[in-house]
């Protein structure tokens, strides 16, 4: 028999689970929203079989568009921790078995939010001289780039390939080889990590809505928006890391 948390009206949800079902941040509720399913599943706070609360329960609760919601759950069904069931009596459910995990190394999970921290350092300075910098040529160039992207959402070998050059190419228009080389190296970690989760398209659309938000804000000169954007950026992918890695035993 499938696990449900009791509804609002009947009771109120186990203390452990508050920080699950509490509001999200708006400018990475999507990755945000599924670090915290993510992370919850994984930690058994929603264990398997246990069905979630109703979409506009769960929108209330974290404060989210039911459209957010929807791409977030679309993106736990389709790396295997959530199966939805239809009709009377169905819903949102935490998948039971939960999907096998790769065997990851023990050294890459423990130092994984120092890859990101690293990389957050590198690639905000490199967003804000970019800004400075880069040249008409190359803003179109980084702008072809994220619109091959849209094209590769189904296919993850060939959208990272894309992702690495768009990111290396923003360091590039800085006009540093030592920066670029820094890139490199930051991009070339974060690939090992992002090799351990699932790539749900979802989860690829709003990362390409990412980019271009930055480049956006590159193309204008805004070097404080295009800061804010790459931190965002940065950020929404350590929350889905989060949600996804898997944990050592």
């Amino acid at each position: 028999m499938p696990i449900r948390l009791p509804s609002s009206s009947r009771s109120s949800v186990h203390p452990s689970l508050d920080s699950v079902f509490s509001p999200v941040r708006s400018h990475t509720a999507f990755e945000e929203t599924v670090e915290r399913l993510g992370t919850a599943i994984k930690l058994g706070l929603l264990a398997p079989g246990t069905q979630l609360p109703a979409e506009r329960e769960l929108c209330r609760r974290l404060g989210i568009a039911r459209s957010t919601l929807r791409q977030a759950l679309i993106a736990l069904g389709q790396s295997g921790h959530l199966h939805a069931i239809r009709g009377r009596g169905g819903g949102t459910f935490v998948a039971d078995p939960q999907p096998p995990a790769a065997p990851p190394s023990a050294d890459l999970l423990a130092e994984w939010r120092e890859v990101c921290d690293e990389r957050m350092a590198v690639e905000v300075g490199v967003a804000v001289l970019a800004a400075e910098r880069a040249d008409a040529e190359m803003l179109d160039r980084l702008d072809h780039l994220a619109l091959e992207l849209d094209g590769m959402l189904h296919n993850f070998d060939a959208y990272r390939q894309a992702d690495v050059r768009l990111h290396v190419a923003l360091a590039q228009a800085t006009s540093s080889s030592r920066l670029v080389r820094s890139m490199t190296d930051a991009q070339g970690r974060m690939t090992s990590l992002i090799a351990l989760i699932a790539h749900p398209p979802e989860v690829l659309a709003s990362a390409n809505a990412q980019h271009r938000r930055l480049l956006a804000a590159v193309r204008r000169r805004d070097e404080g928006t295009a800061a804010q954007e790459m931190a965002e950026h940065v950020r929404a992918t350590e929350q889905v890391l989060a949600g996804l890695l898997p944990t050592t035993a």
